[in-house]
C-alpha cells in the first residue's frame, strides 16, 4: 500500500486498570505508520481508575492521538458505537484492552483488507494465562482446546486464511457501517455475532487471517470463567431470535448435554432409566474430559492438567445453563436487557 488508509482503533474498555497500559502500548508500538491511525478509548464508567489512568497515558503521548470517549450504557456494543460515529479514519479496528497486539497485526489485517475482497477481517487469539499458577494455565489452554470450545477456528487456530462466519475483534471499511448499520446494543454479549451474521446475509464476506495473531489474557478464576460463559449462553438465543435461526451447531452441544444430565439427575429417584441415563451421560462426559486433560500433562504439568479436567465442564455447564436460561428469559416479551444486567458484564472477552 504506497499510502495506506486512516485507521480509526476503538478500544471498548470498563474495569481494564490492570491491562490498559500494556495494552496501549502495543498498539503505539504498530508498525502501521504513526500519522495514519488514531485511538478511541471508549471506557464505560469504570469504577477501578481505569479513566484516570487513560488520561494520564494519553497525557504523556500526545503525538499518538488518542482520544478518551464516555460510555453511559457501559456495554461493548454500545461503547463500538459511539467510537464508529466519532472515528475519522476510512477503516475502524476493534482492539480489546484484555489483550495486546503485535506490531504486524493493524498491517496485517488493513492489508488484508485491501486486497483479499473482505468486508470484516480478523486474526487469531492466542490466549494466554493471566497468571502462571496451575488453574490460570488451565484455563488458558482450555479456551484454545477443540474440546473446550469446539471448532472455533479464530480460538483453535488455522493454517490458511480461511472464509468464516466470525472474528473476533474485526477490522471493517468505514463504508459497512453505512451499509448495514451498527452492533445491536440489546446484545450484551455476541454482538458481533448478529452483526456479522447481518453482514454475511447482505452478501459481505468475513476473513480469518491466522497469520495475524493477538494475544489475549483469559480470566485467571474459575468464578470468572464461569460467569464469562454463562453470559455468552445467556444471550445466544436473544442472537438466534433475531437472525431466525442458530448461528452454528457448536452452540447446541453444551445445552444439550446440559439438560439431559439436568433431566435424568431430575428423574432419577423415581425413573431407573433416568438413573442409568445419567450415569452413562456423565461416564462418557468424564472419560472425553480426562482424557483431554491428560493428553495435557506433558505440555502443562501434573497440576494445571488436573485443573483442567474441572475448567472444562465449568465452561460447558456454565454456556449450557446460561443458553437455557436465556431460553426461558427471552421468550418473554419484556426479555429485554436491563441496565444492571449491562454494568455485570465485562466489556472484553
Amino acid at each position: 500500500m504506497t499510502t495506506p488508509p486512516v485507521v480509526s482503533i476503538v478500544v471498548p474498555c470498563r474495569n481494564e486498570a490492570r491491562y490498559l497500559t500494556t495494552c496501549l502500548d502495543s498498539i503505539l508500538a504498530t508498525a502501521y505508520p504513526r500519522n495514519h491511525f488514531e485511538v478511541l478509548l471508549v471506557d464505560g464508567e469504570s469504577d477501578d481508575g481505569t479513566r484516570a489512568l487513560a488520561e494520564t497515558y494519553a497525557a504523556r503521548h500526545p503525538s499518538a492521538a488518542i482520544r478518551i470517549l464516555s460510555n453511559p450504557g457501559r456495554t461493548a456494543p454500545a461503547a463500538l458505537n459511539i467510537g464508529i460515529k466519532e472515528a475519522r479514519g476510512d477503516v475502524i479496528a476493534r482492539m480489546d484492552a484484555h489483550a495486546t497486539y503485535p506490531p504486524e497485526y493493524l498491517p496485517g489485517l488493513v492489508d488484508a483488507l485491501e486486497t483479499m475482497g473482505a468486508d470484516n477481517v480478523g486474526g487469531v487469539l492466542v490466549t494466554l494465562p493471566a497468571n502462571e499458577g496451575p488453574t490460570a494455565r488451565a484455563i488458558a489452554a482450555a479456551l484454545s482446546h477443540p474440546f473446550g470450545v469446539g471448532n472455533s477456528q479464530f480460538r483453535v487456530g488455522a493454517k490458511t486464511p480461511q472464509w468464516v462466519d466470525t472474528v473476533p475483534f474485526g477490522c471493517w471499511r468505514r463504508s459497512v457501517f453505512s451499509w448495514i448499520g451498527g452492533f445491536d446494543e440489546h446484545l450484551v454479549r455476541n454482538q458481533d455475532d448478529e452483526f456479522n451474521h447481518r453482514l454475511l446475509a447482505r452478501g459481505g464476506r468475513i476473513l480469518l487471517v491466522p497469520s495475524v495473531k493477538a494475544h489475549y489474557y483469559a480470566r485467571e478464576s474459575l468464578a470468572q470463567v464461569a460467569r464469562m460463559f454463562y453470559q455468552y449462553g445467556l444471550y445466544k438465543p436473544l442472537v438466534a431470535r433475531k437472525v431466525g435461526r442458530v448461528m452454528t451447531l457448536r452452540q447446541l452441544a453444551p445445552p444439550a448435554f446440559t439438560l439431559a444430565l439436568g433431566l435424568a439427575l431430575g428423574f432419577a429417584p423415581w425413573l431407573g432409566a433416568a438413573r442409568v441415563l445419567g450415569a452413562a451421560l456423565a461416564a462418557l462426559y468424564g472419560v472425553a474430559t480426562l482424557g483431554a486433560a491428560a493428553a495435557q500433562v506433558k505440555r502443562l504439568g501434573v497440576r494445571a492438567a488436573l485443573a483442567l479436567a474441572v475448567v472444562f465442564p465449568v465452561v460447558h455447564l456454565s454456556y449450557g445453563w446460561g443458553f437455557l436460561r436465556g431460553l426461558v428469559r427471552w421468550a418473554r416479551p419484556a426479555g429485554t436487557p436491563s441496565q444492571t444486567t449491562a454494568a455485570a458484564v465485562p466489556l472484553s472477552r
